[in-house]
């Protein structure tokens, strides 16, 4: 089943494909790329135009039961294998992903929507997880522990734990695949993944990059089509011995009650509410640069976007100015325009969410400085907002937005914007920007979340702890901890004596 393209500027992007084998419409499943039986299949659509980019196979729960069972049946000669005879196979899938840049982000772009520059940079960011984990499995060591019993050595090993299910997003849809997929491999796990069906191509196509990097079949495969049928299955198999999910809290609270049954280990990145706090004494021009880019990267659509803006009140007014007009000047777009900083949204039920929580602040007092409507460049653009004075009770005050709409309010004291900032049941990531150093360090102790940064954005990568507190998670992705998250502890008691 080859992709099938409705509309003339889709088909011509598409041609700007290098490698034309990495656009797939088939499951990935035991080393072959199957279709539904009954050809079943999604529709896949380029949210800056809405016209459809291909049909994807969609898979029913007999043919996840398969992919489950692959994954289960490759696993003992891939736990089997030296860390190093994986990680020679992982550093070449790193390889190749770098080689198809251009032709990743650009699928990345057709079917998410963001500027091109994003894709590009997600290709980086998605591969150097691969090329973390790819070391990092060599180091996964046996542990030594001081006997208290005479005559007895005693060792502790982590183990891979079995087959992983892995369940990820629409926003990032290659990150979000190889932050889970090369820990879980890298441990001697195999994987079943189930992409959003709004973005499979991504991870279909990573999935060719796999098989050509020498992923044996079997270790990783992709289950293409609905999300209850693929992950509820996912979750009943016991044979699944942990699953990975990337998404909204609501959702991972259900994910969460299906694996009960079975005590899968969980790993669950889930809603943000960021908070980025200013003080007063910071430098205005750093302060903005900084609510600009964590507010308006991935036109919002993004768990670490900051959604609650605290400003110390006697630097309101000109932060408000210098935000306004940084803000009127993204350049707003289809993501293969040149210079584009704001794409689509994904679906109209984000737009309509937005335009709730714009009208729910202005309904209670809160003042429009700019935006605050649909943009002209199509059906899913929102023109980037910035709401000033928003009061504690307004919607996008306790709601993840999801899109390209700043909430700025004043604050008056250190503990009343602590007060404030920790009062949600997420707890993600904080954004601070302050000079003082000692207050540096109180917000970093005093903020209930499990990132923290300091005057920057970005933060993350494969050396780093990610994850959240509170209802934001379970868990952590990325550095040792992500590793050591597919495994289980074994210890062995040995008798030496005489």
């Amino acid at each position: 089943m080859n992709a099938v393209f409705a509309r003339p500027t889709c088909h011509e992007a598409l041609e700007r494909l290098k490698d034309k084998h990495l656009l797939r419409s088939l499951a990935y499943v035991g080393g072959r790329w199957i279709a539904n039986g009954a050809n079943r299949t999604i529709e896949v659509r380029d949210p800056a135009s809405a016209a459809p980019l291909a049909w994807v196979s969609a898979l029913d729960a007999d043919e996840t039961t398969t992919a489950i069972g692959a994954a289960a049946s490759a696993f003992p000669k891939w736990r089997a294998l030296l860390p190093q005879d994986r990680a020679k196979i992982l550093r070449r899938w790193y390889e190749l992903m770098l080689a198809a840049k251009d032709d990743l982000a650009l699928i990345m772009t057709l079917e998410q929507g963001k500027p091109l520059t994003e894709s590009e940079g997600e290709i980086d960011y998605a591969a150097s997880f691969v090329e973390w984990y790819a070391e990092e499995g060599k180091r996964l060591n046996a542990e030594s522990v001081t006997s208290h019993l005479a005559g007895a050595e005693m060792i502790v090993r982590r183990e891979a734990l079995g087959v992983v299910g892995i369940v990820t997003p629409w926003n990032f849809p290659c990150a979000m695949i190889t932050r889970k997929a090369a820990a879980a491999l890298a441990a001697g796990c195999t994987v079943v993944v189930h992409p959003s069906s709004e973005t499979p191509l991504s991870a279909l196509a990573l999935a060719e990059l796999g098989e050509r990097a020498g992923i044996p079949a079997g270790v990783f495969n992709v289950a293409t089509g609905d999300a209850a049928t693929i992950v509820g299955r996912m979750s009943s198999d016991a044979r699944v011995r942990a699953m990975s999910f990337t998404g909204s809290t609501e959702i991972g609270k259900l994910i969460a009650g299906q694996c009960a049954p079975t005590l899968k280990r969980l790993v669950m990145e889930l809603g943000g509410h960021a908070p980025l706090i200013v003080f007063a004494d910071a430098d205005v021009d750093k302060a903005v640069d900084i609510a600009v880019n964590a507010k308006f990267a991935t036109s919002g659509q993004d768990c670490l976007a900051a959604n609650r803006i605290y400003v110390e009140r006697p630097a309101l007014s000109a932060f408000n100015a210098a935000f306004k007009t940084r803000i009127e000047a993204l350049k707003v777009g289809t993501g293969l325009e040149a210079g584009i900083e704001i794409g689509p949204l994904m679906h109209e039920r984000a737009i309509a969410k937005v335009e709730e929580q714009v009208s729910d602040a202005l309904a209670r007092g809160a003042t429009l400085l700019t935006g605050g409507a649909r943009h002209k460049a199509g059906p899913l653009f929102y023109t980037p907002t910035l709401l000033a004075d928003v009061p504690a009770d307004a919607l996008i005050m306790h709601e993840e937005t999801f899109g390209p709409v700043a909430a700025v309010t004043a604050f008056d004291s250190e503990a009343e914007v602590i007060a404030r900032a920790n009062d949600t049941e997420y707890g993600l990531v904080a954004y601070v920007v302050t000079e003082n150093g000692a207050r540096q360090m109180r917000l970093g102790r005093a903020l209930e979340y499990g990132m923290v940064a300091i005057n920057r954005v970005k933060i993350t990568g494969g050396p780093i702890p990610f994850g959240g507190w509170k209802q934001s998670g379970i868990g952590r992705e990325g550095s040792r901890h992500g590793l050591e998250a597919f495994t289980e502890l074994k210890y062995l008691c040995i008798d030496t004596a005489a």
